[in-house]
């Protein structure tokens, strides 16, 4: 049998067992979201003894340097001990909420203000984690020229970290947020080349930042910003869009719904026929999917087959928290809201 050193006293572990079930099981409260090796809101550091190689998969490389390790994916081989440090929390920003706005029934816009500097890229996603360490991951909406993060989140009923945003909340709250990580971001560089942004849900939160980011850095290609909801209530700062794409030519905005009226401006139907049907040849695009899963893959898949190239499509499929009942190159990870 195995076992942990976590502040000072140790814990066994069963067989097969991770580091993270093993200390929740023991009753040990530990930051973490996805369960999934993804999310990376449950890193520990290794003061002693040898972590496992898949325990490293997708860390920074001076992350693995420093022994990091993410605490849902480490099985220690049977009979080993591993000691862990008290330093994680060097990797967490303090930060403070700053302002709470709703942008539709359940659609909230947090934002945050760091209390130390916090490097990130509009579209990659963060860790929030509250006082008490309930961690969730959410995209980053916001440009770092802004001095604020930028989230939306969604009311999911039971969400834990949603439900304390929307009820309970208040500016000037202290929390932290941990990173960034993912890989769906707008990099400079052939500024001509056709975009396509398409997500559901508060999906739209990293490709409302994409969006605004590419315009800010010149960028002359049209941008094809496509966003669905079942129906007009899931769909969130549709005027804000509109308005923004009447001021830049190169920028049209097509919101989609399932469940709906023809006539208000809305595509009826599902998004991906709309998309096939907007932009029915995205040979040499770069695209970037973000929201529910099963949509995020499909479409990747159907448009590769259309001719756009993998290592152009980024995605990013938002999965429900693991630690609730209800539970977001590709990335997957967990956060309080299904987007």
């Amino acid at each position: 049998m195995s076992r942990v050193s976590y502040q000072a006293q140790w814990y066994p572990l069963e067989p097969e067992e991770s580091v993270l079930d093993g200390l929740l099981r023991q009753g040990i409260p530990v930051p973490h979201a996805c369960k999934a090796g993804v999310c990376q809101s449950c890193l520990m550091r290794a003061a002693r003894g040898a972590v496992p190689e898949k325990a490293q998969a997708g860390l920074k490389e001076t992350l693995k340097a420093r022994n990091y390790f993410l605490a849902c994916s480490c099985r220690p081989e049977p009979g080993a001990e591993l000691e862990l440090a008290g330093d994680a929390d060097e990797l967490r920003v303090p930060a403070r909420l700053e302002s709470l706005e709703r942008l539709s029934q359940d659609v909230l816009r947090v934002r945050l203000r760091p209390e130390m500097p916090f490097e990130y890229r509009t579209g990659q996603y963060l860790t929030l984690l509250r006082a008490d360490g309930l961690a969730r991951s959410y995209s980053v909406a916001s440009l770092p020229r802004e001095g604020v993060l930028e989230l939306h989140v969604r009311l999911l009923p039971g969400g834990a970290m949603s439900g304390w945003l929307h009820a309970e909340a208040r500016p000037g709250d202290a929390v932290r947020v941990q990173g960034p990580a993912g890989e769906c971001f707008y990099v400079p560089g052939r500024p001509e080349q056709p975009l396509l942004l398409a997500g559901t849900g508060t999906g739209l939160a990293p490709l409302y930042g994409i969006v605004r980011d590419a315009l800010e850095a010149g960028h002359t290609g049209p941008l094809w910003l496509f966003h669905g909801a079942r129906d007009p209530r899931g769909l969130y700062l549709v005027e804000e869009l509109r308005e923004l794409a009447a001021r830049h030519s190169n920028l049209h905005y097509r919101p989609s719904v399932l469940e709906g009226r023809l006539g208000e401006g809305i595509h009826v139907g599902a998004l991906d026929a709309l998309i096939r049907e907007v932009c029915p040849k995205p040979v040499g695009w770069r695209a970037f999917l973000c929201g529910n899963p099963d949509l995020v893959l499909s479409l990747r898949k159907k448009l590769f087959l259309a001719g756009l190239s993998l290592k152009d499509i980024h995605a990013d499929a938002f999965l429900p928290s693991a630690s609730r009942p209800e539970g977001a190159g590709a990335t997957t990870r967990a956060s309080d809201a299904s987007r």
